[in-house]
């Protein structure tokens, strides 16, 4: 495998990228949102090379770079990418240049961002947009605790803007006045989750500072000492230490992911930010609260995610019918869709509190089926939003029959949303609930009422917004044009793809699921009914 570091220019690009758009000159605005979707486009590129050199099956970490950092407190600059982090860093590089060619016009401000001149509003908007591609790619590789920390904290900063200083091109007063207030929320919400992690970080630290773990009497950050540390018992902490720092962790991952209670964040965040904004917020940013449950909470915590497993699939359980209920009862179409992500989010964490390999596999896979069929209807939503002016559903009405491109991509991105077989969420969808049904059964259970739900809100949604007659207002609508085509078809052609054919996709997720369960010691449980040569034996004995 080659020396070069692939992985400092995955998030190094998209940095450059931010420092050259605003080196652009002020009024050239298009120019900027070119150079900015061109980066992007280069950070997908060095993206597809590394799934290409990436051999799944092989060490549990490829890639590996590491540099000393600040060795006094034992924290490197380490990277290393394994299938799950590769499958996620895949979609982060994909997502990023379609949101920008998306949100090519939604740089109109809601408040002055600090330094900014009004003529480059553009140049900061989409410079945003890549340093938090930035920061998230970087703690999607980070093999370092107090790297990954950092800059799960950091990203925050640039999304806070994102959603805050650049509001969707419609709305009343009221809701422009309240940008501010959920972007601040967004912030608190999430900073103090990390300040909590942070007090778990620290801990952990204390604990590895122990001579058998080669750290010389100073701790180590270094996730792959601490990892075999903490699965050989050479922590030596006793086991409510050990719970309290989990908590610890698994609170700030919670509030990112966002996991039931905790998030009433979401939706208010999802309506105030552009339509680009909000799908990177929830299809890539918010991956990292998940993520970083399969990575550290399990890894770095086995017993302890034992122990707190039924709870935090109850909570799962809870949130994807609390979601799916809330999203029926919406009258706003994009915080409709933003309460089905809350729903989706609960399958994704009980797939991985499940502990099965199938539940783990289908979780992983619905991190990436959910960012691109969110990606599809959000965006879509948000193109005809900004023709009609308003996001109010009983607005709309016969917006097929003036928009047919438009409306037949809205109802395919939202069969998708409801895991129709055929389209990528379903097989994800399926595998959590057949890997939680092995261990869990009464949550696979009640999380296949949410099934219904979904085919509820969605159907429902569609019945209202795109059939019967063309309501006042709705026929001066125009359908897709190039540009919007040019984000909304890969996103469909993917959804489409991935239903048909997920094998690449789990090719790269399966050997590293089955990496982390053998690090954890967790196995599938033995199957509860007879096997087929057991039950003919035990029929033929019935007969004598």
């Amino acid at each position: 495998m080659s020396d070069f570091p692939w992985l400092t220019m995955l998030w190094a690009l998209p940095v450059a990228g931010a420092v050259a758009v605003m080196l652009v000159p002020a009024r050239q605005r298009t120019v900027a949102r070119a150079v900015a979707l061109g980066f992007a486009a280069a950070v997908l590129v060095v993206g597809i090379v590394i799934a290409v050199r990436f051999q799944p099956g092989g060490d549990q970490f490829q890639f590996i770079e590491s540099r000393s950092w600040i060795p006094a407190f034992g924290a490197g600059y380490t990277l290393g990418v394994d299938g799950i982090a590769l499958v996620l860093v895949l979609l982060t590089a994909a997502l990023t240049p379609l949101l920008i060619l998306a949100g090519w016009h939604d740089e109109r401000p809601t408040f002055t961002v600090p330094g900014a001149r009004p003529t480059r509003h553009a140049h900061v908007y989409v410079a945003l947009i890549l340093l938090v591609e930035a920061m998230v790619l970087i703690s999607f590789v980070s093999l370092d605790i107090l790297l990954f920390y950092v800059f799960f904290e950091a990203m925050l900063i640039p999304m806070y803007f994102l959603i805050g200083g650049f509001g969707p091109r419609v709305g009343d007063a009221a809701l422009r006045r309240q940008r501010s207030r959920a972007a601040v929320k967004f912030l608190l919400y999430n900073l103090f989750g990390g300040l909590i992690m942070l007090a778990a970080v620290i801990g952990l630290y204390v604990l590895t500072a122990r001579e058998e773990l080669g750290a010389h009497g100073s701790g180590t950050f270094d996730l792959r000492t601490v990892m075999v540390a903490a699965n050989s018992g050479q922590l030596g902490a006793a086991p409510a230490v050990l719970n309290a720092l989990f908590l610890g962790f698994m609170f700030a991952f919670a509030v990112k992911a966002p996991l039931w209670p905790l998030h009433t964040w979401l939706p208010d965040a999802a309506v105030a930010a552009t339509p680009a904004s909000a799908v990177l917020m929830m299809a890539v940013v918010d991956k990292v609260g998940t993520f970083g449950m399969l990575r550290y909470c399990l890894l770095l915590f086995p017993d302890a995610s034992s122990t707190y497993a039924p709870l935090v699939v109850t909570l799962a359980v809870i949130g994807i019918v609390y979601g799916a209920l809330l999203a029926i009862g919406q009258t706003d179409v994009m915080r409709l869709i933003a309460y089905t992500s809350i729903s989706h989010f609960g399958f994704i964490i009980l797939g991985i509190f499940a502990m099965t390999s199938q539940g783990q596999t289908g979780a992983t896979l619905y991190m990436v089926n959910h960012g691109i069929s969110t990606a599809a209807l959000f965006l879509v939503a948000g193109f005809l939003v900004s023709r009609r002016g308003t996001r109010m559903i009983a607005e709309y009405g016969g917006v097929q029959k003036v928009a047919p491109v438009l409306a037949g991509t809205f109802l395919i991105a939202g069969l998708a949303t409801l895991s129709l077989p055929g389209l990528a969420p379903f097989v994800s969808e399926f595998l959590v609930l057949i890997g939680t049904f092995t261990r869990y059964r009464w949550a696979a259970a009640i999380a296949v009422v949410a099934l219904v739900l979904a085919a509820l809100y969605v159907l429902w949604l569609y019945q209202r917004m795109m059939t019967g007659p063309v309501r006042e207002g709705n026929d001066r609508l125009y359908d897709l044009v190039p540009r919007e085509l040019a984000v909304v078809v890969p996103l469909i052609g993917a959804l489409i793809f991935l239903g048909v054919y997920p094998k690449p996709v789990l090719d790269l997720i399966d050997p590293a699921v089955g990496q982390t369960l053998t690090t954890i010691g967790k196995h599938d449980p033995e199957p509860s009914v007879p096997t087929l040569p057991e039950a003919g034996a035990a029929e033929r004995q019935g007969n004598r």
